[in-house]
C-alpha cells in the first residue's frame, strides 16, 4: 500500500477516523472526507502527518450535493498525483417510523448511505480503473436483517450493499469492490439506544461483547490490502450477531 491514496469519506471522527489511521499505517496516504467536523479532520491530519510528512490531507464536501463528488475526486488526485481506494464510510442513522416518514428523511438517508456512494465511485472509476484498485463500501448487518423502528435507514442500507455486488460486477475485472456490515462496534452519539437495549444487542452477539473501531478498521485494511481474490462481498464485523438473529 506504501504511496498508494485512499479517500475515505466521514474519516474525522468515529469509525472513519480508525479506518484511516489503520490505513496510513500500511504506508498509504490517505484524503480524510468531513462535512463540519473541520477541526477533528485537521488535528487527524496533523496527527498523521507528523508520522509520515505530507501523507494526509482533508477536504470538506456535502455529500448529498452530487455535483461536489467530482471535485472531492479531482481534488484528492490533485493533492496526490493518484487514487488507488475509495472507502465510502459516511453515513447518516436516525429513527424513522413508517408513519413519520417524509421526503427530508428520504434524502437524507438515502443521500448518504446509497447515492453518494453510487456518485462518488462513479466519480473515481476512471482513477481506480487506471490504478487497478478498489473500493470498500460500509453497510450494516441491518441491511439483510432489518432493525425495527429503521424502515428507511435499513432500506438505504440494503441498496448499498445491492449496490456493491452491482459495482463489482460493472468494474470488474480491474476494480474489486466489497463490503463491511458492522455490527454492535459504536453507539450512536444520540441516546436512541438506551442502557437496557444496547445489553440487550450484546448479548445477542455470541462473543457477548461489542466490538471496538479498530475491528472494522482492520477488516477495510483486509479487503484493500491482502484480498486480491475477493470482490462483491460483505463482511459482517459483528461478533456472531447475525448467526442467530
Amino acid at each position: 500500500m506504501s504511496r498508494k491514496t485512499i479517500l475515505v469519506t466521514g474519516a474525522a471522527r468515529r469509525l472513519g477516523s480508525a479506518i484511516a489511521r489503520e490505513l496510513h499505517a500500511t504506508g498509504a496516504n490517505v484524503m480524510l472526507h468531513y462535512r463540519q467536523a473541520s477541526a477533528a479532520a485537521e488535528a487527524l491530519v496533523g496527527e498523521l502527518n507528523a508520522v509520515r510528512a505530507s501523507s494526509a490531507a482533508c477536504l470538506q464536501a456535502d455529500l448529498l450535493d452530487v455535483g461536489s463528488l467530482p471535485r472531492l475526486v479531482a481534488d484528492t488526485v490533485c493533492r496526490f498525483g493518484r487514487l488507488d481506494a475509495l472507502v465510502n464510510n459516511a453515513s447518516s442513522f436516525f429513527p424513522t417510523p413508517l408513519s413519520e416518514i417524509d421526503l427530508a428523511s428520504w434524502d437524507d438517508l438515502v443521500g448518504s448511505n446509497l447515492k453518494a456512494p453510487l456518485f462518488l465511485t462513479q466519480a473515481a472509476a476512471p482513477h481506480l480503473l487506471a490504478a487497478r484498485g478498489a473500493v470498500v463500501n460500509i453497510t450494516d448487518i441491518h441491511a439483510e436483517r432489518p432493525l425495527a423502528g429503521y424502515p428507511l435507514y435499513c432500506a438505504a442500507k440494503a441498496g448499498l450493499l445491492g449496490l456493491t455486488r452491482a459495482l463489482a460486477i460493472e468494474l470488474a475485472p480491474r476494480v474489486r469492490v466489497n463490503a463491511v456490515a458492522p455490527g454492535p462496534i459504536l453507539w450512536p452519539d444520540s441516546d436512541v439506544f438506551d442502557i437496557a437495549t444496547r445489553q440487550d444487542i450484546v448479548a445477542h452477539t455470541l462473543l457477548q461483547r461489542a466490538g471496538c473501531p479498530d475491528d472494522i478498521a482492520r477488516a477495510v485494511r483486509y479487503l484493500l490490502e491482502d484480498a486480491s481474490y475477493v470482490t462483491g462481498q460483505v463482511i459482517n464485523v459483528d461478533g456472531g450477531r447475525t448467526a442467530h438473529l
